[in-house]
């Protein structure tokens, strides 16, 4: 390995370690174990030798899969641990891997973050499992996700392929037509705030992970990585993020976007009393309305995410997780069975019946999945529209190998467009620069 490869994947061991709160982070210079060539016949063996895997997941219906799996394979145990939700498992999971300590045999970790493991050398390239003969197993948004040129960091759990929810009630109240068009949401927006000025077409005070969600639907691709993840182009001038900031920037400057941070008591109040009529989400989001807006029962529904030109169906993922093995992990063939069992086996109906969403094409197009009535929504088959949205999501594009890094300084910049005069452009800009200047001090090649 050369002096610069060295020092690049220190800097990472930084990113990750400012990014997440850990100590300290990075993975072995050897790499997992991912040129090793393990066969079928190797896993089954495994499997029926037995011995014990610990899995990091904080996806509730795994526990479900885990029962099954060990009443499929009595020899083998599995130990499921939820270390935390997303950053708190992934600073525990840096802490294990930097100490050579207490390191899982499988982590989940959502697909942005995926790269900054990757390139730390912190994840078995699970080719050399078979693994790289899946991708037709899967959507084409997932599964672009987890691999980088030949190598496959994991296997994907749940896809957030984007729609947009509506309160069926409020538009019929108001006689606002559902907008299938960005240009038209717009209008739609503004008929609504002008017949009830505490009524907001949606929230929105500024989100990374949605932003760059919508950014991707409307064409940009802002980020370019090389296949080893040295290289990173960083660029929000295309012709993409400027539709996409041309329009928002209208319902910022109009005020028609409600001042109410997501997840909160008031954003859960907003959507069931109508003050919030729609949400531009990905499919995961159904759950989440049962749970938290039950008193708005009957009064949502889905339809298709709005499009940049009329006529077209492009859409965007937002959300979304796999399974990995980490490299300094042990009981690799029981490990990537687990994760072939739970997120390409049988595991995927269990997940499934439990309220996951698939990111398996097969069960997308499956007519008992699409077939499914959501009784919060009116009875309406929503997974049809989930499944034309999985379909239909852009190619190409790409997150940056320290994005957990990147999405941590949003607030910084493109965020001050939400509370001051700042355009939005003008913040992308500036979220732009600032993480230009992050991936050269790590010993990055970056380019704008």
């Amino acid at each position: 390995m050369s002096n610069n490869t060295r020092r690049l994947l220190r800097g990472i061991g930084l990113v990750c370690a400012l990014a997440l709160g850990a100590t300290a982070c990075g993975g072995s210079d050897d790499g997992g174990s991912g040129d090793k060539k393990v066969s079928a016949g190797d896993i089954q063996a495994a499997l029926k030798k037995g011995g014990s895997i610990t899995v990091w997941a904080w996806e509730p219906t795994l526990k479900q899969v885990v029962e099954d799996f060990e009443k499929d394979h009595p020899k083998v145990h599995v130990n499921l641990v939820n270390a935390g939700t997303n950053k708190d498992q992934y600073t525990a999971l840096q802490n294990a891997i930097s100490a050579k300590k207490g390191v899982p045999d499988v982590a989940q970790i959502e697909y942005y973050a995926l790269g900054q493991f990757a390139l730390t050398k912190s994840l078995d390239n699970l080719s050399g499992y078979g693994a790289d003969k899946l991708a037709k197993t899967y959507s084409p948004g997932p599964w672009n996700s987890v691999k980088t040129g030949d190598a496959v960091y994991a296997l994907p759990m749940d896809s957030g392929p984007m729609a947009l929810f509506y309160n069926k009630k409020v538009f019929d109240k108001y006689k606002i037509a559902v907008p299938t068009t960005w240009d038209e949401y717009v209008e739609a927006a503004r008929k609504l705030h002008k017949a009830d000025p505490k009524a907001y077409i949606t929230s929105d005070t500024g989100d990374a992970g949605f932003t760059t969600s919508m950014l991707w639907q409307a064409g940009s691709r802002p980020y370019k990585v090389s296949d080893d993840g040295t290289k990173v182009g960083i660029n929000f001038s295309d012709k993409g993020a400027a539709t996409y900031t041309k329009t928002w920037q209208k319902l910022i400057d109009e005020k028609l976007l409600a001042p109410v941070n997501g997840w909160t008591d008031d954003w859960y109040k907003g959507l069931g009393n109508g003050d919030i009529a729609t949400l531009v989400t990905g499919a995961w989001m159904p759950a989440n309305f049962v749970s938290g807006v039950k008193n708005a029962s009957g009064d949502w529904r889905v339809a298709p995410m709005p499009q940049w030109t009329k006529g077209d169906k492009t859409t965007a993922e937002n959300g979304g997780s796999s399974l990995a093995l980490p490299a300094a992990g042990k009981n690799k063939e029981l490990a990537y069975a687990f994760v072939e069992y739970a997120n390409a086996g049988k595991g995927v109906q269990t997940r499934l019946k439990g309220g996951a969403f698939p990111a398996t094409t097969k069960d997308l197009q499956s007519k008992a999945f699409q077939d499914t009535e959501f009784p919060y929504f009116g009875g309406q088959k929503a997974n049809k529209i989930f499944a034309d949205s999985a379909a239909n999501v852009g190619r190409g594009w790409s997150y940056l190998p320290y994005q957990v890094y990147a999405n941590s300084i949003f607030n910084d910049s493109v965020g001050k467009a939400y509370v001051s005069h700042t355009p939005l452009a003008k913040g992308l800009k500036a979220w732009q620069d600032a993480s230009v200047k992050y991936g050269k001090e790590q010993g990055f090649t970056v380019s704008q």
